[in-house]
């Protein structure tokens, strides 16, 4: 190298917070971990959003009009189909048929939020609720739009994932997050919550309501927070809660830490009768 030879300008490096390769390497998880803080708690204050009612359930759960729609198209799909093909049909016919009841989860929620977010509505601004969920589709779009319906806003804390997960029409924009890490996208479910209604689903479903309940049981969570398991029936045939009340896994004192609610009405009055008692209500 001849230390004569004149030299190329340099350019500048990109600083650190713009260098997109920096950002999305594993040295800066930590960054991309505050940000999933910092951005939602930002955006929250912003729009005065205080408390919130969480909507846990399946993405998988169809409305009525959903379900009737993929009937139609199963049944016309096995008329025109033969051999190996009609039978593989018919047995998706008949899996989707047994699903027919959990549409009625769907609409119960959507009356449900529609009936939170009326009664939130009369409150003092200060006071009121709104209906969180994991802003993708099943459940979690009926709690949006139930909200939506009653002309409140409404928060869908959506998580990036290979297939379900989807942003639904009825979050209000400017409340419609998207996480990467569901540790960050809990926290922002919990830290809000002042109630909490878990309708049917699988694993995600079951994750989140066992870590609230063990949040609340250990005292983690130290407000009191109305719980409903909705939908007795399904639940009791998941979860065996007394078995582990009976064998010491768990204190019968921790039974009372939720309510088996099976109606709109039931869940609606617990909920709100616990929070007025709670937060020392009143309507405008």
């Amino acid at each position: 190298m001849n230390p004569n030879e004149e030299r190329p300008e340099l350019q500048r490096a990109p600083k650190a917070y713009n260098n997109k390769e920096f950002l999305n390497s594993p040295f800066a998880r930590a960054i991309r971990i505050l940000a999933e803080y910092q951005q939602p708690h930002i955006q929250f204050r912003e729009n005065d959003i205080q408390h919130t009612i969480i909507f846990f359930g399946s993405a998988r759960i169809r409305s009525e009009a959903q379900f009737h729609v993929e009937m139609e198209a199963m049944n016309l799909h096995v008329a025109n189909s033969n051999g190996p093909e009609k039978e593989k049909a018919e047995h998706k016919l008949s899996q989707l048929a047994l699903q027919r009841e959990m549409s009625e989860y769907y609409e119960d929620a959507v009356e449900l939020s529609k009936l939170l977010t009326e009664w939130s509505m009369k409150l003092p601004r200060k006071d009121q609720f709104f209906i969180s969920t994991g802003g993708g589709p099943g459940i979690m779009e009926a709690g949006n739009k139930g909200a939506y319906l009653a002309g409140g806003k409404s928060v869908g804390l959506n998580i990036s994932l290979p297939f379900e997960q989807y942003p639904n029409p009825y979050i209000s924009p400017e409340l419609n997050f998207e996480f990467h890490y569901f540790f960050m996208r809990k926290y922002w479910f919990v830290y809000l919550a002042k109630a909490l209604v878990i309708f049917p689903g699988g694993f995600g479903t079951l994750d989140e309501l066992m870590e609230i309940l063990t949040l609340v049981q250990t005292r983690k969570i130290r407000k009191e927070m109305p719980i409903c398991i909705y939908g007795e029936k399904f639940w009791r045939s998941v979860l065996n809660f007394e078995y582990l009340a009976d064998m010491g896994m768990i204190d019968h004192d921790d039974l009372k830490l939720f309510r088996f609610v099976n109606s709109p009405k039931e869940a609606f009055d617990y909920i709100t009768t616990e929070l007025t008692k709670l937060h020392n209500l009143t309507s405008v």
